[in-house]
């Protein structure tokens, strides 16, 4: 049985992890859309910063969210004094955190599903008059469903285990920022709590095994779907 605290970190690590995948999912769309579909000047670059968290380690990125974003950063210090928000160390904070570690992740598989659609697709589309906009929503989108629930699952399951990011820029509040990585950190650091943390590595070793379970049975059922519909 999970203790209180334990079953806080619990609850907040999945509201932290789904509301990253759901604030990323829009911007990832569009970032997949442009790289996948376009070459423009800056193509590479924006590539290369889309996937920059995943070279760094995860406390640089932190740090860079704190320098950026912290109340004496220039865009933190302006939210601060404008709007009276306050990022780093809440539970906003941590999500912001979490969503910039898994957004690379999101992008390569919604990047993937796009660069498999046959081009020829999108130009039969366009002969007959579709603009930019109506061909993505009426050809693109719908033919990337798998990749984006894909993108959406993994980058889910990454935001679980999400830890330097998050205890840098968020700190390791309980009840506000504290995960099951950081709870599991906390309770490494007593000498007594061996036990609590045998219970939250298990709990967490089992929420990862869902999350692979279920993206494998998702894969699979798009695409027995999707073939079925081709046929």
């Amino acid at each position: 049985m999970l203790t209180p605290v334990e079953l806080e970190a619990f609850k907040l690590s999945l509201w932290i992890s789904l509301s990253s995948v759901l604030c990323n999912l829009p911007i990832a769309i569009l970032i997949a859309w442009l790289i996948g579909r376009y070459r423009f000047t800056g193509r590479a670059l924006l590539d290369a910063c889309v996937h920059l968290p995943l070279v760094l380690p995860p406390v640089v990125t932190g740090y860079l969210l704190l320098m950026l974003l912290g109340i004496h950063g220039p865009i933190g210090h302006w939210l601060y004094t404008t709007f009276q928000i306050r990022l780093a160390f809440t539970t906003t904070g941590a999500i912001i955190a979490t969503a910039v570690m898994s957004f690379p992740f999101m992008v390569r598989a919604i990047r993937l599903s796009i660069e498999g659609i046959p081009r020829g697709l999108d130009e039969a589309a366009r002969t007959l008059g579709a603009g930019p906009i109506d061909r993505f929503f009426q050809v693109t989108l719908p033919l990337i469903v798998p990749g984006i629930l894909a993108g959406m699952i993994t980058a889910f399951a990454a935001g679980l285990g999400e830890f330097g990011a998050v205890i840098t820029f968020a700190s390791n509040i309980p009840g506000q920022t504290q995960t099951l990585p950081l709870a599991l950190y906390t309770a490494l650091q007593s000498p007594s709590g061996d036990i609590a943390a045998m219970r939250i590595a298990g709990l967490s070793v089992l929420l990862g095994f869902m999350g692979l379970l279920a993206g494998e049975w998702m894969a699979r059922t798009l695409r027995k779907h999707y073939g079925t519909a081709s046929c």
